[in-house]
């Protein structure tokens, strides 16, 4: 069984923006600006969260667990554009057709996905296969919410009510697991205008490394792993915390107690 954990990581879709908008005449901050004056008068004043269709993709980090291999990394290079970001990762749906794994994926960023790939023209025939090609996709596909080829922890452990949601930081908290750190995503488009994409990654990498020890302790509840391959599978988390680079990998580790 081939698992990708994914998280991706948002700015404000600026050049759509001053289409919208007609503010050609301004700077890219005084445009999101704008962008976010907008959606609070749509919810009046309840939120400036920015809709999805009008987000840009500019990191998509993963972690794939496939035989007896680990491997976390962030896709395409630091100067990727958006289009080949998010080509790369339903290549990877195509290529290994895994169990998905992601924190609040259907709520935020599987419909981002839709729009952009939609966007860039990107194709995806495997992702949206419910039974066409592949029979058991009937049954099992990445579309349907209450099917398992896409668990979104967020939803499922809330039962689906939105009431239930919590924070991907206070579950990992609450199992003792690092959470975030000194990035949190209000601050990616602070990072994304100093040109800090290495940062970006870097922060969206550990939110993978939370999402999927999450579901580790998931896959022990629902009977999917023992405690001894439990065990194990954390035991492989931490040989790729050490042998990896990058100093965020290695404050990870430091700041999960339970790893020693």
């Amino acid at each position: 069984m081939n698992l990708l954990v994914f998280d991706i990581e948002t700015v404000p879709d600026v050049e759509t923006g001053r289409s919208l908008y007609a503010t050609e005449d301004l700077d890219d901050e005084e445009v999101a600006e704008v962008m976010h004056h907008h959606r609070r008068q749509q919810t009046d004043g309840a939120s400036d969260f920015i809709k999805h269709a009008l987000h840009r993709v500019v990191a998509i980090s993963v972690l794939l667990r496939n035989d007896d291999t680990l491997r976390l990394w962030s896709l395409g290079e630091l100067d990727a554009p958006e289009s080949e970001l998010i080509r790369r990762f339903f290549d990877g749906i195509e290529q290994y057709m895994p169990i998905l794994v992601s924190w609040n994926g259907y709520g935020f960023d599987l419909p981002v996905l839709h729009y952009r790939a939609l966007l860039h023209g990107v194709s995806a025939p495997t992702y949206w296969d419910t039974g066409d090609e592949v029979q058991s996709f009937r049954w099992n596909n990445y579309r349907n919410r209450f099917h398992h080829r896409h668990v979104d922890l967020m939803d499922v452990l809330a039962g689906y009510q939105q009431r239930a949601y919590a924070s991907l930081n206070d579950v990992a908290r609450l199992l003792d697991l690092p959470g975030k750190a000194d990035v949190c995503g209000a601050d990616v488009w602070k990072l994304y205008r100093a040109g800090e994409l290495r940062k970006i990654r870097d922060y969206c990498e550990t939110d993978v490394l939370n999402t999927y020890l999450i579901y580790l302790r998931f896959d022990l509840m629902r009977g999917h792993l023992g405690e001894e391959s439990y065990e194990r599978e954390k035991g492989r988390v931490r040989e790729l915390l050490r042998s990896g680079t990058g100093d965020h990998l290695s404050r990870f580790l430091a700041r999960w107690p339970s790893a020693a």
